[in-house]
C-alpha cells in the first residue's frame, strides 16, 4: 500500500540519460533534499542537472509524514549540555528558517502547508520536560508545558512550540521538479574527479552534491560508521477523531500524531533497520484499542539515517575533497533537514559563506557512545555466520517478515524477496 502522498498527486516523469553532458553543478538524488538544492542553485544563474536512480520522490521523500519543525524531540537541553547555547542557538535559526522558506516556498507552489504547534510529550518523566523547557528558556524561546488530554494515550504532560508546520511534499518536490533538467532512471555507479559515470552516459560537473540518503561514497569519509537506519511505520486513519497539532513521544520507541484532510497519522513501532520492532502490529493494536471504529485507509514505513551527534552532516563530502558535497543524517527531521541542506549547500557551491558551515560540517569530531554502538552492530553482522549476505560490506542479511524484504542491520541496506534493492547504501542486487 503506497502512502498518502502518492495517492494523491500526479506523478510527472522525466527521460533517462542519454549521452554526455557538461554542467556547473550535478545533483545526485531526486528527494526533497535534491531537489530543493537544485531550483535554489538554479536560481543563481547556474545549470542543474538532477540525476535519480529510480523515479524523482519515490525513496524517503514519498514516505515521511511531513512535518516541518524545529523542534526535534528532547534535543535542546541534549545540545546545551554536549556543545553549547552558541552552537544550540544556530541549529534552532537554521530549522527556524527552513520552515520560514518552506512557507514562502508554498505560497508560488501550493502544497497544502499549515502551520501548526508541535508537542513533544512524555508518558512517565515531568523533569525531562523540564529540562527542555529551561533550555529553551536559555535560548530566548517561549517555554510552554501543557497537558494533552485528546491523545489516546496516557501522558504526563508535553513542551509546545508554536508556529511550525505540515504539508504535501510530493505536491511540493513535483512543482519544483517542473522547471529543472531531471534525468530519471539514472544510476550512477561510480564517480571519478568532476565526472559521473551512469549505464548510457557521464556527466561532467564543476561541483557535485550527493543527496542519495546514505552518501553512495562511503568509505572516503567513513560514512559507514558515522551512519546508522532507522525504521518507522504509519497508519492512516478513516473515522478517527482529528486532533489539532503534530504530536510526537520524548522516547524513541513511542508514538507520533498528525492529521492530513480527514485522516489521522498515527506514527511508530520503530527499530534499527535489520533488527526487530513492533513495527506495523504495534499500530494496529494501539488503533483497535483506542480508534475501534476507526478503518486503515493507507499504511507505509520510511527510514532514516542516523548521525552521530542528532546533528545533520552537511557540506563538503570529506578534506580535500573541494568540490563534492554531501547531505546525509537527517534523523527523522529529513523534510526540515533538506532545506537547511539546500541553503547551506548553495551557499558553499557558489562560495558564498555559510553561518552554519561549521555546525554541519561532516569533519567533526566523530567521538560518540553511539560511534561505539555502530561499530559493534558492525562487527556483530560482518561475524554473523550463515544466512544470505549484503553487497555494501558482507554482512549478514536478516528476514524482515512483516515486509517482505531481506534488511542489512550494519548500515541499513535492503533488499526485495528477489534481490531488487530497496534501500541504499548497497549499489549491486543480491542474489536471494
Amino acid at each position: 500500500m503506497d502512502s498518502v502522498w502518492v495517492e494523491t498527486t500526479t506523478k510527472l516523469s522525466f527521460p533517462a540519460l542519454q549521452g554526455d553532458i557538461t554542467t556547473d553543478a550535478l545533483i545526485i538524488g531526486g528527494g526533497m533534499c535534491g531537489i530543493l538544492t537544485a531550483h535554489k542553485l538554479s536560481e543563481t544563474g547556474m545549470r542543474c542537472v538532477v540525476v535519480e536512480a529510480t523515479t524523482i520522490g519515490s525513496g524517503i521523500t514519498q514516505n515521511t509524514t511531513a512535518k516541518i519543525t524545529a523542534q526535534h524531540g528532547l534535543i535542546y537541553a541534549d545540545l546545551i549540555k554536549r556543545f553549547d547555547a552558541e552552537k544550540t542557538k544556530q541549529y534552532y535559526s537554521a530549522n527556524s528558517r527552513a520552515i520560514q522558506n518552506y512557507h514562502k516556498l508554498s505560497e508560488r507552489f501550493p502544497c497544502d502547508f499549515e502551520r501548526k504547534t508541535a508537542y513533544v510529550y512524555s508518558t512517565d518523566d515531568i523533569r525531562k520536560l523540564e529540562r527542555e523547557a529551561e533550555a529553551y528558556q536559555r535560548l530566548g524561546l517561549s517555554a510552554n508545558l501543557v497537558e494533552l488530554p485528546q491523545l489516546p494515550i496516557k501522558t504526563i504532560g508535553a513542551i509546545a512550540m508554536e508556529n511550525q508546520a505540515q504539508f504535501h511534499p510530493l505536491k511540493l518536490l513535483y512543482a519544483l521538479a517542473d522547471g529543472l533538467e531531471i534525468y530519471e532512471n539514472t544510476f550512477v555507479s561510480k564517480i571519478d574527479g568532476n565526472t559521473a559515470y551512469a549505464a548510457n552516459g557521464k556527466i561532467t560537473a564543476k561541483h557535485i552534491v550527493l543527496a542519495t540518503h546514505f552518501p553512495m561514497i562511503n568509505i572516503p569519509g567513513l560514512y559507514f560508521l558515522k551512519l546508522y537506519q532507522h525504521r518507522s511505520y504509519v497508519l492512516a486513519l478513516e473515522n478517527a477523531p482529528l486532533i489539532d497539532g503534530m504530536y510526537l513521544d520524548e522516547r524513541e520507541s513511542g508514538n507520533s500524531f498528525r492529521t492530513y484532510c480527514d485522516l489521522l497519522f498515527i506514527g511508530g513501532g520503530d527499530h534499527r533497520t535489520g533488527e526487530k520492532g513492533g513495527g506495523y502490529a504495534e499500530l494496529e493494536a494501539l488503533t483497535a484499542h483506542a480508534y475501534p471504529d476507526a478503518t486503515v485507509k493507507y499504511r507505509w514505513a520510511t527510514q532514516d539515517c542516523m548521525s552521530l551527534d542528532k546533528i545533520p552532516y552537511i557540506g563538503r563530502h570529506r578534506a580535500g575533497k573541494k568540490n563534492l558535497y554531501v547531505a546525509t543524517g537527517f534523523n527523522k527531521w529529513g523534510i526540515t533537514g533538506s532545506m537547511v541542506a539546500a541553503e547551506v549547500l548553495t551557499d558553499l557551491v557558489t562560495s558564498r559563506k555559510s553561518e552554519f558551515e561549521e555546525l554541519y560540517s561532516p569533519q567533526r569530531s566523530m567521538w560518540s557512545k553511539q560511534l561505539f554502538a555502530n561499530i559493534g552492530s558492525a562487527a556483530a553482522g560482518l561475524l554473523s555466520l550463515g544466512g544470505p549476505r549484503c553487497t555494501h560490506m558482507g554482512c549478514k542479511l536478516h528476514c524482515n517478515s512483516a515486509e517482505k524484504s531481506w534488511d542489512c542491520s550494519c548500515h541499513g541496506s535492503r533488499y526485495e524477496e528477489n534481490g531488487h534493492i530497496i534501500n541504499n547504501p548497497a549499489k549491486r542486487e543480491k542474489k536471494l
